[in-house]
């Protein structure tokens, strides 16, 4: 139902679908940059998006409810979708420009760490993968649990490119974080 739902609206406007079953019925919460584009004038892509689901996947009574996501750019699928928009749109030979470019606007959105994975067929006929990261990024342990991952597809003229972005945003709790510079009292300060 997910998948259903994000290639619907279409891709690069959607980062994440949860559905929650309640006594009413079921409740389909979509996260998303641009509320406008998913809504619709007056409310019509909303409509047939609940007529579809009432009709193909058997939904009682299916409340879809649109969350805003405020920054973009701290959204690791939101990102991944841009960054396949762009390489379809400009080619593969602009990957290194589309990669930097995005990842500056990620580290000046605050992000702690970001990396971005782009692998398949990008400068030759041949394979490679490319990784652009920048700041700290846990990768293993329990503080990789708040990395925030997302995967996306583009299909490019020379073939199909993966691409993985992994951001740690800068409101994570990380726990291996010990600051040697405790607070001093305002007794101590006089």
């Amino acid at each position: 139902i997910k998948e259903f739902v994000k290639n619907y609206l279409g891709k690069g406007r959607i980062s994440k679908v949860y559905i929650e079953y309640t006594p009413v019925g079921e409740k389909v919460i979509i996260r998303t940059s641009k509320p406008g584009l998913i809504i619709g004038r007056g409310g019509e892509k909303i409509d047939s998006l609940t007529f579809v689901l009432k009709k193909r996947f058997k939904f009682e009574n299916p409340h879809i409810e649109i969350q805003e996501i405020k920054n973009p750019y701290l959204d690791s699928q939101v990102v991944a979708d841009e960054i396949a928009i762009n390489l379809e749109n400009l080619g593969s030979l602009k990957f290194k420009t589309i990669a930097y470019r995005i990842l500056k606007q990620i580290v000046d959105a605050g992000a702690l760490g970001v990396e971005i994975t782009l692998s398949g067929r990008l400068p030759s006929e041949r394979a490679k993968t490319w990784r652009f990261k920048k700041g700290d990024l846990k990768k293993v342990g329990d503080s990789s649990k708040v990395v925030d991952k997302a995967k996306a597809v583009a299909q490019t003229k020379s073939g199909t490119v993966g691409i993985l972005v992994s951001i740690l945003r800068p409101d994570v709790k990380i726990h291996d974080i010990i600051n040697l510079n405790p607070i001093s009292s305002p007794a101590e300060n006089e």
